[in-house]
């Protein structure tokens, strides 16, 4: 792994000493530093920040409401506005403090506002912390299409607290699990078998001790993070990442006009039914298919039959994915577990029979 790229990820409790000595060495004064939360990280996890870095109660706190519908072009402008207003220059420092939805409209602010600030990312998801703040791109989104405006941009810090997730519900947490599983599926057969087994201990307990938690995240962190490495822009083998995604974020934006769904539950079953057309396609044995649907299905079950008109809706979406090339709908497609292809075309035949199939 690329050290300069390893050295920016700082992990629990040593982490907050490094960003301590990296902020007083980087800022000139306190009144530089900005501070992104939502209101469910300014009262759960603010706190915590300030236990460690009690200076920065002296910095600027830029709160906005909680929620995927929040992560839009608006808001972002907002932000902008606020950093703008308490006089924030080149110099400022954005920290990052919440979830996929702050990370993400916090990095892509970042890049941005004065052509580009520094940021450090704060992750306290699940999902934030193995996905959304990995991998250096900052989506938001543009009405119901997922991630349709966004940036490649570097944060100067990502630090990983396990203790953060302490102050999840259990249906996050699962959430966060998805994309876990997908590492596995796409990258390192053994890791999936991990997550299978902690992911029916967590189920059946409610918790996973410390060293398990930094086991799980770290290894998803350096899974993603040596894909990134080899491709930062996407142009070829990062798009594996995408396993799942194509009609994943087709579900997702589906359900945000009628029953919202989390990210990582419409990512699960993205991933059962692009399983689903690789082994339809010759790709993935009904063995692994089986496998994948059965252990996913039984933590993230859609029950929703899909007509014809909608089936169409996806589409629709899938027109918009960023994967897609020459107006043809391209998939990430599972050869084995633990081994996956990227640019794969399928016939839209085969895409409507996945619906169907459920």
């Amino acid at each position: 792994m690329n050290e300069k790229l390893k050295n920016l990820i700082l992990f629990n409790e040593e982490a907050y000493d490094k960003l301590k000595k990296y902020l007083i060495y980087n800022v000139s004064s306190v009144k530089e530093i900005f501070i992104l939360v939502d209101n469910i990280t300014k009262k759960y996890c603010l706190p915590t920040l300030f236990k460690y870095l009690f200076f920065l109660k002296k910095s600027h706190i830029i709160q906005i409401n909680t929620g995927e519908e929040k992560k839009n072009i608006y808001t972002c402008i907002k932000i902008c506005k606020e950093i703008e207003i308490k006089k924030g220059n080149r110099e400022s420092i954005l920290i990052n403090l919440g979830g996929g939805v702050i990370t993400d409209m916090g990095g892509f602010v970042a890049s941005i506002f004065k052509r580009g600030i520094r940021f450090i990312n704060i992750p306290t998801t699940l999902l934030g912390m193995v996905d959304a703040s990995v991998g250096y791109k900052n989506g938001i989104n543009l009405g119901s299409i997922k991630n349709e405006i966004g940036s490649f941009y570097i944060p100067k810090l990502l630090i990983i607290d396990i203790n953060f997730l302490k102050t999840l519900h259990d249906k996050e947490v699962i959430s966060g699990m998805s994309e876990m599983f997908k590492y596995g599926l796409i990258k390192d057969k053994n890791f999936w078998i991990d997550m299978k087994k902690y992911s029916l201990l967590y189920i059946k307990n409610k918790k996973l001790d410390k060293k398990i938690w930094n086991y799980l995240v770290k290894k998803s962190i350096i899974i993603k993070q040596k894909i990134v490495e080899k491709d930062p822009k996407e142009n070829g083998l990062r798009k594996i990442l995408n396993f799942g995604h194509t009609i994943g974020h087709a579900l997702e934006s589906f359900f945000m006009k009628k029953k919202k769904i989390m990210h990582g539950i419409a990512v699960a079953n993205g991933m059962i039914h692009e399983s689903w057309i690789s082994y339809k396609i010759d790709k993935l044995s009904n063995l692994d298919y089986k496998e994948i649907k059965s252990t996913l299905l039984y933590l993230y079950s859609i029950t929703y039959k899909f007509s014809n008109k909608e089936i169409e809706k996806m589409f629709e979406i899938m027109q918009y994915d960023k994967k897609n090339k020459n107006n043809k709908i391209q998939f990430s497609l599972l050869n084995k577990i633990g081994n996956c292809s990227y640019n794969c075309i399928v016939s839209n035949s085969i895409i409507k029979k996945s619906f169907l199939n459920f």
